[in-house]
């Protein structure tokens, strides 16, 4: 397993956020990024998850609930490169991916844009 700090990891996650065109995330809303270690047991492999309303779901109802929780998984990226410059791009692949769900693009969509 390629050996990275918790630091270096959450620097590659800001620098990937940093990469999102502002257009993208101007609109971008009551979302939160995180930096876990693993995903949960039943899917170890798991790179990362967005969990919430995406915002082509959200209607009048939505008011006053909690952000919406990217997490980007430290472990099972380390553990499937090979080297700093992978983990690099997939770390900008995962961000990418997650955001798309906050804006309702499903994985179907995603794997067929090229950020599967």
């Amino acid at each position: 397993m390629l050996e990275m700090t918790r630091d270096a990891f959450e620097e590659l996650v800001a620098e990937a956020l940093d990469t999102i065109p502002e257009e993208l995330t101007r609109v971008m809303d009551n979302v939160a990024v995180f930096v876990e270690d693993e995903p949960a047991a039943d899917d170890p492999d798991l790179l990362g998850l967005y969990e919430g309303t995406p915002l082509t779901e959200r209607g009048e109802w939505y008011a006053g609930v909690l952000p919406d929780r990217i997490s980007i998984y430290m472990g099972p990226t380390l553990r499937m490169c090979a080297s700093t410059d992978e983990v690099v791009h997939e770390v900008a692949v995962t961000v990418v991916h997650e955001i798309a769900h906050h804006f309702g693009i499903d994985d179907e969509r995603l794997h067929e844009l090229g950020w599967g």
